[in-house]
């Protein structure tokens, strides 16, 4: 084992896990650590070098991530044979072959608002039930089954609604697919052409997308920090609204009593008004007691309600789920009744049972605890960070707003944050349109911390001290 040491003070200004990669990189390329050459452990040359073991282990995962090292159980980090990493280039001009690398941002730190603690899956559990429903050699699971979903595990779901959200409804005027996107375009076929939609701006791009994509008009509008008001839509006139009433994506703000009952009472006044409400993260709320759904207090049937297993279970399920009221539900069976479902009918069988014995809840509430505890540490980690103004939004759900003290925009933050393998996301990035858009002064990141280890939380801030305490000092 070589002993590795260099100077990380002066030169350019960087994160010092960049420097540590960078020097051994070019150690390793120059050739002066050997193939099969063993590095210090990440504990030692963190003694060495004086800094936290952390920023080893960042440094050493670019390195096994790009190729030049690998990780050997027990044994430790050992220099890779780098021949394959390199191409010759120029021989068609006659020069001497000049060595390149094709480099490509490696993403080590993701803040995604999407992501979720795959780690956490309770694989265990999925697998002995998918045997036990192979094991009973079921012809029935071979065949399409009813179009809208499985009657019983419809009937889990209206049991799991009513309990956790006080969602009103029965597992007839339920129908289940695969994905959102899917049940709203199912939607604008029972309700119609040439409607207009209702949107907040910012707002959630799939289901904006999906709308126009089916001829919809779309208009969006700027909200508060309540949602949307009565007047605001009134003033539009649409036939339909799509809203997040109990956590807005991306702001995270929660419409008030007042302001629901505003809408279902403009929603009362002509018949072909509807309220779209996707509960969207209803599942991880922090602080107060749950947000009831605005369905709970619908007593007219003008709320479609929408809602998915992707955040709470795993995004590769693909099983959605749409309330209709009684009347569209009818007009469902006729205009739709005859299409297939689109979630096969095994994946629906294990969903039933993970449902009905109760794992659903159990994986719940320990997901609910792990979150909380990263929401808890990334606050605390914000609140030491001087070019933090405000943090917004975490009441609930998977993601923060932070507010950045700072003359860079958001695109420069996060291209700068990309080239040192960390992902994240500006709140412009969710603008709908251009029109009404935000007229903020600083820029607002989205920090999403569901997939995320305190460690990497603590790597990737490192990464935005650099970048956003280097253009503070300039």
């Amino acid at each position: 084992m070589i002993e590795i040491m260099m100077n990380l003070q002066g030169g350019a200004k960087a994160p010092l896990y960049e420097k540590i990669y960078e020097y051994i990189k070019s150690e390793i390329t120059d050739g002066r650590i050997p193939r099969g050459e063993r590095l210090p452990s990440t504990r030692l040359l963190a003694k060495n070098l004086a800094v936290s073991r952390s920023t080893v282990e960042m440094a050493y995962d670019q390195l096994l991530a790009e190729g030049y090292i690998q990780a050997e159980p027990c044994r430790g980090f050992f220099v890779c044979d780098i021949a394959e990493l390199y191409r010759l280039q120029g021989n068609s001009a006659g020069e001497t072959g000049r060595v390149h690398r094709a480099e490509k941002p490696v993403c080590l730190v993701d803040f995604s608002p999407y992501a979720i603690d795959t780690r956490s899956f309770p694989y265990n559990v999925w697998r002995k039930i998918s045997r036990n429903v192979l094991l009973d050699d079921s012809e029935e699971l071979l065949m399409a089954g009813d179009g809208q979903g499985e009657y019983s595990l419809r009937s889990e779901i209206a049991d799991y609604l009513h309990h956790a959200r006080g969602v009103n409804c029965r597992p007839e005027n339920i129908v289940l697919g695969a994905g959102n996107e899917y049940l709203e375009i199912l939607l604008t076929q029972l309700l119609g052409k040439n409607k207009t939609v209702l949107m907040e701006n910012p707002g959630y791009p799939q289901a904006y997308h999906t709308f126009r994509n089916m001829g919809y008009r779309v208009v969006t509008v700027p909200a508060d920090e309540q949602g949307l008001s009565g007047g605001t839509v009134r003033a539009v006139e649409p036939e339909l609204v799509y809203m997040m009433p109990s956590h807005q994506f991306p702001t995270g703000s929660v419409m008030p009593l007042g302001r629901r009952l505003e809408l279902l009472a403009w929603a009362a006044e002509r018949e072909e008004r509807y309220l779209i409400e996707d509960d969207h993260d209803s599942e991880y709320r922090y602080r107060g007691k749950p947000i009831p759904s605005l369905q709970s207090v619908d007593g007219l049937g003008k709320v479609i309600y929408l809602g998915t297993f992707s955040k709470s279970i795993a995004p590769s399920l693909r099983i959605s789920y749409m309330v209709l009221p009684q009347q569209l539900m009818e007009r469902y069976r006729a205009v739709c009744g005859f299409y297939s479902t689109t979630v096969p009918r095994m994946q629906q069988e294990i969903l039933r049972e993970f449902l009905r014995d109760g794992h659903f809840e159990r994986h719940l509430n320990k997901m609910r605890g792990i979150y909380r505890g990263r929401h808890d540490f990334l606050i605390g980690e914000l609140k030491k960070r001087s070019w933090v103004l405000s943090v917004s939004g975490d009441h609930a759900g998977l993601h923060v707003l932070v507010e950045a003290d700072t003359g860079c925009s958001e695109r420069e933050i996060c291209e700068r944050a990309a080239a040192q393998g960390v992902k994240v996301s500006g709140l412009g990035e969710y603008a709908l349109t251009k029109e009404n858009g935000s007229d903020r002064k600083c820029p607002v990141l989205l920090l999403g911390y569901g997939s995320l280890t305190e460690q990497e939380i603590q790597m990737g801030l490192a990464v935005l001290d650099a970048i956003l305490d280097a253009q503070e000092s300039a």
